[in-house]
């Protein structure tokens, strides 16, 4: 929409502030908090704790008939919330929307004005920061709400809504419930299944590199690589080697492929006289990068300091929303995180130029600002992620911030504060060998100036050859001087596959390729791990991901028939589409048939044509220990598992022995069959490890190994309130638990209590519960009240609000003590 001019607002609001105070909606209370110290008290500052509307839960809620029109709702958690902003709205004069400056704020304010407005005029103000100067501007110029913004994010939620609602329910009924599957999410893990696909298929390759350790006239003494013979260069390391050596030696490389062929290429090279060819020194500059966006802050934060992409939005966002900083009280301390645009202020730029050669110099502030360029179809009304003042040290602010607060906010700042400085000088140094018709080259790089490496420099997933080089001194020579040979140095190296994909370089690829918004990239990390699709291989953040057997099934049935809309460059167009909407270039509805009518003809195909693998039976060699016959691979919740070809007759079932253990072929062991009393193998089949009577095929007696053993049950000296028996310490498959020594005749399990008693209902008590997602708290009367939740409550009132308890929530920042009330924002250290 056209914004108001400014004469119409002034007079609109002169004329609205006469009939009462002005409402203010932002998201946040710890927003809302800060955002009401700058406003005075003409102002009503509320807190809508999200989105107030979604589709429907249990319904499509968009009508394919109708052009696409979605049916928006009242979330009905958020009831109470309505009816509160409800009554604010009705005693106010004006209301101000504030919700964040993006596509989501922008709906959330859509649907404000919605339910709130009744006649009354509604504007929407915007801001980057929240200080002084940012709202009190914002509130001087107000505009109106952003139309093709709401209708961008309007299509993006619908696409979203019938991939899923549409996709999802064809993996419940072919592979298992409880699977989803989602329009960015599915190509996101599509990259991690690829990647381990590539890994399995590498085959790695050897080759040998020959390094010459050589003395000049002046030191230091320095190593040489052999690249060349006549005119064919060598395979040198930091080149990959893909396919054949025959494939290189097409291309006319000299591949060194064993040690037999290094030595004989040594054994001519000892026999030559080396001789300085050419030398060349030159002064190199390495420019600062830009200061970060989503993104970037995503990967470096996961590189540097070991935070998930989730965890570091989480505390960009309280840095964002504001903090207690001393006498200045509740100040927010970075511009908004979700951008992807580098542009920075010129009011920032002042600053930050004012405090670079003051605190580290005049050579290390650049004659002009650095200006970087933002990607295409970022959106430049927002800024970079920076500090909202350049003058707020980190040590100033960490004694303000929790420690992890505190590294994040040193990570912007630095980044941001580098970005204006000057490049790094490096003087690099080439020398160019002649042995005979051989030719070696030595390379070496040394800093002359630090630059913006005085305050940041980025962290890598990998080192270069450039990685190598610096640091690495060069004596001075002089073309036509004689060096002296000190030894030669063959090397074994071996090719290797390319790295698994972690959560620094899986954001990395799906911004490269302009795979979703980076605003989503925290959750769809979030929701392919939930979901069990992917594992990391170790608990570091910096770990990589590695494909369950579930995430591979799941992404070649929805690849194979899906294969427009799960294509990779098809996603990326659908997000320039939706830039395009935004841009007013196109119309949401023209976009969301054009989706559709692919999404369509590939549905009903898929209904046709998808491997039903919940139904599937695999053969396999195992006879069934009960009846005799054939056991099956099938597919159930958990998986793989063998099952007996006679069910439902016969239901035995055995869990499928670890593929990926390493094979065995036959291994005695002292354990014996229970049928014939021979001794016991280890063996492997198709299907991993198990053992084996030493009497087959006259005793064909086999049994799953690799299953580790339960403890046996303690006594615990309490008695069954059932049965009167002995009560015994237990451990099962979510821990351990106490239960009736008869079971299975008594199955009576002692609840786990914690104090509290259940908020809902009044009458029962909460009680610790374990899942396969682990320990959950719900009330004891189960099923006839069904209240939960996932932290730990803890009998402890609420100061500020008066909750009845606490809950107890763990991160890597520490534990604490929270309200679990939605509109109360109370924490303590526990």
């Amino acid at each position: 929409m056209a914004k108001v001019k400014k004469a119409e607002l002034k007079k609109e609001k002169t004329s609205a502030r006469g009939s009462g105070k002005s409402l203010v909606i932002v998201e946040s209370p710890a927003k809302a908090k800060t955002i009401n110290r700058y406003l005075g008290s003409n102002y009503i500052v509320k807190a809508s704790l999200g989105h107030i509307k979604d589709l429907p839960k249990n319904d499509l809620g968009v009508d394919l008939e109708n052009n696409f029109a979605p049916s928006y709702g009242p979330i009905p958690t958020k009831e109470r919330v309505i009816r509160e902003l409800k009554e604010a709205a009705r005693k106010a004069g004006v209301i101000y929307l504030a919700a964040d400056p993006d596509r989501e704020g922008e709906a959330i304010c859509q649907h404000l004005a919605e339910e709130l407005s009744d006649g009354k005029k509604v504007y929407r103000v915007l801001f980057n920061e929240i200080t002084k100067n940012a709202i009190q501007e914002a509130f001087r110029n107000p505009g109106e709400i952003n139309e093709r913004l709401v209708e961008a994010q309007q299509a993006r939620r619908i696409l979203d809504r019938l991939v899923g609602y549409k996709v999802s329910p064809l993996l419940w009924d072919k592979v298992r419930r409880g699977l989803s599957a989602g329009r960015v999410q599915t190509v996101a893990l599509r990259f991690i299944v690829e990647r381990e696909r590539e890994i399995r298929a590498f085959q790695k390759e050897e080759y040998w590199t020959i390094t010459a350790h050589l003395r000049a006239t002046h030191p230091p003494v320095f190593d040489a690589r052999l690249i060349k013979h006549g005119k064919q260069d060598f395979v040198v390391r930091g080149e990959s080697v893909s396919g054949s050596i025959q494939a290189q030696a097409e291309k006319g490389k000299l591949l060194i492929a064993n040690d037999a062929e290094a030595s004989q290429w040594l054994a001519r090279l000892q026999k030559e006289k080396f001789v300085v060819a050419s030398t060349e020194t030159k002064e190199v500059s390495r420019r600062p990068l830009p200061p970060f966006i989503t993104s970037t802050l995503q990967q470096e934060a996961a590189r540097k300091l070991n935070f998930s992409a989730k965890y570091t939005m989480g505390l960009a966002q309280r840095l964002y929303e504001g903090v207690e900083y001393g006498e200045e009280g509740l100040v927010g301390l970075i511009t908004y995180m979700r951008t992807d645009s580098i542009r920075v202020s010129e009011v920032a730029l002042g600053e930050v130029r004012k405090l670079i050669p003051e605190q580290y110099g005049k050579n290390y502030l650049p004659t002009e600002a650095n200006v970087y360029r933002s990607k295409k179809g970022a959106q430049d009304a927002h800024e970079a992620v920076r500090p909202t003042s350049a003058l707020r040290t980190p040590e100033q602010a960490a004694r303000y911030l929790s420690e992890d607060e505190a590294k994040l906010y040193r990570l912007i700042w630095q980044r941001f504060v580098a970005s204006q400085m000057t490049p790094a000088l490096y003087e690099r140094t080439t020398i160019e060998i002649a042995a005979g018709e051989f030719g070696l080259r030595a390379t070496g790089s040394v800093l002359k100036f630090d630059g913006f490496l005085k305050v940041y420099e980025e962290a890598k997933d990998q080192r270069g050859e450039e990685d190598e080089e610096f640091g690495r001194r060069l004596p001075a020579v002089k073309p036509g001087e004689e060096l002296h040979l000190s030894k030669i140095a063959p090397e074994q190296h071996f090719t290797e596959p390319p790295p698994r994909y972690n959560e620094a370089s899986l954001v990395k690829i799906l911004e490269e390729k302009g795979i979703g918004r980076p605003s989503t990239y925290a959750a769809i990390l979030g929701t392919i791990q939930e979901r069990d699709y992917v594992q990391k291989q170790g608990k570091s953040r910096k770990s990589p991901f590695v494909p369950t057997e579930l995430g591979e099934i799941v992404t070649g049935l929805l690849v194979d028939n899906f294969e427009e809309i799960f294509d990779v460059a098809y996603t990326a167009k659908m997000e320039e589409e939706l830039d395009e909407i935004e841009d007013g270039k196109k119309g949401w509805t023209e976009t969301l048939h054009e989706f559709y009518r692919e999404f369509e003809k590939e549905l009903k195909q898929a209904e046709k044509h998808m491997a039903d693998i919940k139904r599937m039976e695999e053969p396999t060699e195992f006879s069934c220990e009960k009846c005799g016959k054939p056991m099956v691979i099938r597919w159930g919740r958990h998986g793989k598992f063998l099952a007996c070809s006679g069910y439902p007759e016969c239901t035995n079932t055995r869990e499928l022995a670890d593929q990926s253990a390493p094979e065995i072929e036959e291994e005695p062991l002292e354990e014996f069959c229970e049928n014939c009393g021979r001794p016991m193998v280890r063996k492997r089949g198709r299907f991993g490890q198990f053992l084996a009577c030493s009497g087959y095929p006259e005793c064909k007696t086999t049994r799953q190994i690799g299953k580790e053993q339960k403890k046996p049950p303690v006594p615990t000296g309490e008695l069954c309130p059932k049965c009167g028996s002995e009560l015994v310490l237990r451990e099962g498959r979510y821990g351990e638990f106490t239960s009736c020594s008869k079971y299975p005749k008594c199955k009576f399990i002692k609840p786990k209590l914690t104090g509290v008693a259940c908020p809902e209902c009044g009458q029962g008590q909460l009680v610790e519960k374990g899942s396969k997602r682990g320990k959950f708290y719900s009330c004891d009367r189960y099923p006839e009240c069904k209240y939960s939740l996932r932290n730990k409550p803890v009998a402890e009132k609420c100061p500020q609000c008066g909750s009845a308890f606490l809950v107890e929530k763990t991160s890597s920042a520490g534990t604490t003590l929270e309200c679990p009330t939605e509109n109360c924002d109370y924490r303590q250290a526990a």
